[in-house]
């Protein structure tokens, strides 16, 4: 629901701090947010429920994502405003993957006091307020209005995204409509975001926590952008959906071995990709573009006979690979070699399987 506008519990005035009170953080969000509205969101922070109007022939999509300190990001490595970046981008990524457009997204946080009254790099802002700044630029640049949400204070730090979307009726991407015989399809490159992850956790621990956060230097900045910055394929996912290009796609978030067998699995097939054809980022490996995850490209298939563009919005397109029949005589997916086929297991990123200190996503 919209951030609510009803009364709150009062602490004794012994108690109170310099933080600002629940209802005017809201209020600072809600006039922040105003820049973001559009036709289709009729009525949006300030009543117990938003009111949105989606265009005729439109069916309504549905995302939720939720991001955590501590396992998605860490306080000491992540610069809010990438923070916030990363909240929408996650949640924008599922909408491309489906071919939709972006409606209305509503934010809940739950707060640890010291972000909110503590003022922290240049120039000096509240760790919510460079928060804020992250998620509504991105907000802005891709139309999504921030319509409400929902905020607690709360011992750590945790931003929960609902996204809704539309797409043209009976023609969202899915998961489950790839057929034996169509080609395999990524947008853009490959591993950069593990690369950045990479060379991130490198500069925090060559400094030993002694560097801001928030200065992160000027020449790291093309190397790290892909993890910090990520950016959504709206552009491209519609596109797929008004060309009638795809088949199935999903995108790429938990990286590409484990997003492939998710597609795998929902449409009954099996696939065969080859290494070499794998557009790799510039300084990230094979094994990165295969299980890093968090690039949020999109992975699709498409129909042998389709007239699919190298490129869709200055975005590269490149077939990696086919669908196959599914056989017990060879693995679900196969991984085409200079040295021959060989299994290709999904190794990507997937929650309670990995160590609890392993920050990924």
């Amino acid at each position: 629901m919209p951030y609510p506008q009803g009364v709150t519990a009062r602490r004794p005035p012994a108690a109170r701090s310099s933080a600002p009170a629940e209802l005017e953080l809201i209020e600072r969000i809600r006039l922040r947010a105003v820049a973001t509205r559009t036709r289709e969101l009729r009525l949006g922070i300030g009543d117990d429920c938003a009111v949105l109007r989606p265009h005729p022939g439109e069916e309504i999509v549905v995302t939720t994502d939720l991001s955590l300190a501590g396992r998605h990001f860490r306080m000491d490595w992540h610069p809010p405003e990438a923070v916030g970046h990363r909240t929408l981008a996650r949640g924008l990524s599922d909408l491309a993957a489906m071919g939709a457009r972006p409606v209305a997204a509503f934010l809940s946080l739950g707060l640890p006091r010291e972000l909110v009254e503590k003022h922290t790099g240049r120039p000096r802002k509240t760790w919510i307020d460079r928060f804020l700044d992250g998620f509504l630029a991105l907000a802005d640049a891709t139309g999504t209005p921030l319509a409400g949400g929902d905020l607690a204070e709360s011992t750590v730090f945790a931003a929960d995204i609902v996204l809704l979307g539309a797409v043209r009726r009976g023609k969202a991407l899915l998961r489950s409509a790839a057929r034996p015989g169509d080609l395999l399809y990524v947008t853009g490159s490959l591993g950069g975001a593990a690369f950045g992850l990479q060379r991130l956790a490198e500069w925090r621990r060559a400094s030993a926590g002694s560097a801001e956060v928030s200065n992160i230097p000027r020449s790291r900045a093309a190397e790290l952008g892909r993890h910090l910055y990520p950016q959504p394929r709206l552009a491209q996912g519609e596109a797929l959906v008004r060309r009638s290009l795809a088949t199935a796609g999903l995108d790429i978030s938990d990286g590409l071995s484990t997003d492939l067998a998710h597609l795998c699995e929902e449409s009954r097939v099996a696939a065969e990709v080859d290494a070499q054809a794998i557009p790799i980022a510039s300084g990230a490996t094979l094994e990165q573009a295969l299980h890093g995850g968090e690039d949020y490209e999109l992975l699709f298939t498409a129909r042998a006979s389709a007239r699919v563009p190298q490129a869709i919005d200055d975005v590269p397109v490149t077939r990696i690979g086919r669908i196959l029949r599914r056989d017990r005589r060879r693995p679900q997916m196969t991984l085409l070699t200079a040295q021959g086929p060989e299994p290709l297991l999904a190794r990507g990123w997937q929650h309670f399987s990995q160590p609890i200190h392993d920050v990924r996503r």
